[in-house]
């Protein structure tokens, strides 16, 4: 028997209404030999024509349109992984990115900052919204529970906060760089209308991010670059940055900024250890 299918799209699909309840989705449970929906069932949910269900399922129905995989994947509640699957298997791409916001940070994600003590870390939504911190972060970078939840966006951190200004000697080029990633990273995640209301807010607020903006400059994150920040007690620290994907959260992204040196690292131990509030 071979291990290769000859017809992956309409295994996926006959298997996936076969895990479909009739009873949840109102449907009459009478006369069913097999379980899950029947293909017309399928399709009336879908809105295409049975015959052309199931010639799709036998391998015969030809390359779905997009429009009609949408439909599909609703028809047949797939997740998003498995709406992605789908995709795939049809048409050998992913779907188009549908942005949906971050609405929490998992408690399991705040351990893992908090067991990086002496790394300044936190998370970020596609928006670049931080959801959530460890006390390295607040002490060398920024406090963010000192800011209410809605401002909590780092491009309003880098270009509405004078302190944050002072703590970055290569303000000019961090600032664009800062920019040109957003810019990329709010059009991957299909999220630039979502962005549109504070984009505008910012460019009317700041001349210089208006001109950066306006530049159309795109790219990735820091990459291999050290970050040094100007810290008002301890003086210059300097660190290096990694952006990790989140496994099962493609909404959100974990940034580390681990400390270049033994130096730089008994520095942040310095500021966790002081008792003085910093400015």
């Amino acid at each position: 028997m071979s291990v290769v299918e000859d017809n992956p799209l309409g295994r996926y699909l006959k298997e996936r209404r076969a895990r479909l309840d009739p009873a949840t989705l109102g449907l009459p449970l009478a006369r069913r030999r097999t379980p899950g929906l029947r293909r017309e069932e399928v399709a009336q949910r879908a809105h295409v024509s049975p015959t052309w269900y199931t010639w799709l399922e036998q391998g015969r129905g030809g390359a779905p349109s997009t429009e009609v995989l949408e439909r599909l994947a609703g028809a047949l509640q797939l997740s998003d992984v498995e709406r992605e699957h789908l995709f795939l298997l049809a048409q050998n791409r992913p779907p188009e990115v549908r942005y949906q916001p971050a609405v929490d940070a998992p408690p399991r994600l705040q351990r893992v900052l908090d067991a990086l003590e002496y790394c300044p870390a936190m998370l970020r939504t596609q928006t670049w919204d931080v959801v959530a911190w460890n006390r390295a972060c607040a002490a060398v970078l920024n406090d963010y529970s000192a800011m209410p939840p809605d401002r909590r966006n780092i491009l309003r951190h880098i270009f509405g906060n004078p302190a944050a200004r002072r703590r970055i000697p290569n303000w000019d080029q961090d600032a664009r760089f800062v920019v040109a990633a957003f810019r990329a990273d709010v059009a991957r995640a299909g999220a630039t209308d979502a962005v549109q209301a504070m984009v505008e807010e910012l460019c009317a607020a700041n001349a210089e991010f208006a001109e950066m903006w306006s530049e159309l400059e795109v790219r990735e994150g820091y990459g291999e670059v050290a970050k040094l920040i100007n810290h008002p007690v301890a003086g210059p620290i300097s660190l290096e940055y990694n952006g990790l994907a989140v496994e099962g959260r493609p909404d959100l992204t974990m940034i580390i900024y681990h400390p270049a040196t033994p130096a730089d690292e008994a520095l942040v131990r310095q500021l966790l250890g002081s008792v003085r509030k910093l400015p």
